[in-house]
């Protein structure tokens, strides 16, 4: 299915350096699973993914974006195709997934959307020569929830979250970058909210495994994010322990959700920077 979104409905909210130029960016969209997905018992609620290319392609490395949401729903108006957009512009090819939202009833917070992001992983790595991709040139960003569902994948990529189903499941789930962009549900003080202690002391979840596949990260945050900064700082610290290449950049006075619609130049630029650790690091 390929459909196709104006730039211009963009102008009001997306800052100029997110634009990608004149005219339109189309996208092709896919179910992520064959049928129905694990667990679900009707197709109602499909998750897909976004297939977005460049016109002037310049990379073989991939960006998988997650929206956030609080694994509610998906902020996809500024967390979603404008991302895309922006890698599109310098030439990356990207993918946004939109997984299963709600969460589930009986199941971990993010039990379906970290299955859906490891098929999306997959399906990606098996599509590589179709799409001129390298296939381990894969890094996934996300927001908020997608922050968190960024960290998972990045950390538990060893850990199978659903049952194999056919031989695209055979493929590795790793990413080899990760953007997780004020990450939420990091720190125990805010399990599944904002944290309660500012997250000063609080140790981290265990949803996290940080296994050997584990890959080098840029976090973003904002100093005054009810969704503590301190959870990107306990990613950052973890990092440096197992020597795997981190950044990070925490800005001052910035609140949550800045996404792809930020409100000045000082946390606008933030996508630049992470598109320039993105060369630093190989990707």
């Amino acid at each position: 299915m390929k459909r196709t979104i104006s730039l211009a409905a963009f102008a009001l909210t997306v800052a100029a350096a997110f634009l990608c130029g004149a005219g339109a960016s189309a996208f092709d969209e896919f179910n992520v699973w064959p049928g129905l997905a694990p667990g679900e018992k009707e197709d109602a609620t499909k998750p897909t993914y976004e297939y977005w290319k460049p016109e002037k392609k310049t990379s073989d490395s991939l960006m998988i974006v997650c929206p956030g949401g609080a694994y509610n729903g998906l902020a996809y108006g500024h967390e979603g195709g404008v991302i895309a957009q922006y890698f599109n512009s310098k030439g990356i090819t990207a993918v946004v997934l939109k997984y299963r939202v709600p969460r589930r009833e009986g199941l971990p917070k993010h039990m379906a959307a970290w299955q859906d992001a490891q098929r999306c992983v997959r399906v990606c790595r098996s599509r590589a020569k179709e799409w001129g991709i390298d296939p381990n040139k894969i890094g996934i960003l996300g927001f908020s929830a997608g922050g968190h569902l960024t960290l998972m994948i990045a950390t538990t990529s060893q850990t199978n979250a659903y049952d194999p189903i056919d031989e695209i499941d055979k493929l590795p789930c790793n990413v080899n970058y990760a953007v997780p962009v004020y990450p939420a549900y990091v720190l125990r003080d805010g399990v599944d909210g904002y944290n309660t202690e500012n997250g000063n002391g609080s140790p981290m979840v265990d949803d996290f495994a940080f296994d050997e596949k584990t890959p080098p990260m840029c976090l973003i945050h904002g100093d005054s994010d009810r969704v503590s900064p301190m959870g990107s700082v306990a990613v950052y610290s973890k990092l440096r322990k197992m020597n795997i290449p981190a950044e990070m950049h925490i800005y001052a006075k910035i609140e949550h959700g800045f996404g792809g619609n930020p409100k000045d130049d000082h946390v606008g630029d933030w996508l630049n920077r992470v598109y320039a650790w993105m060369g630093v690091v190989g990707f």
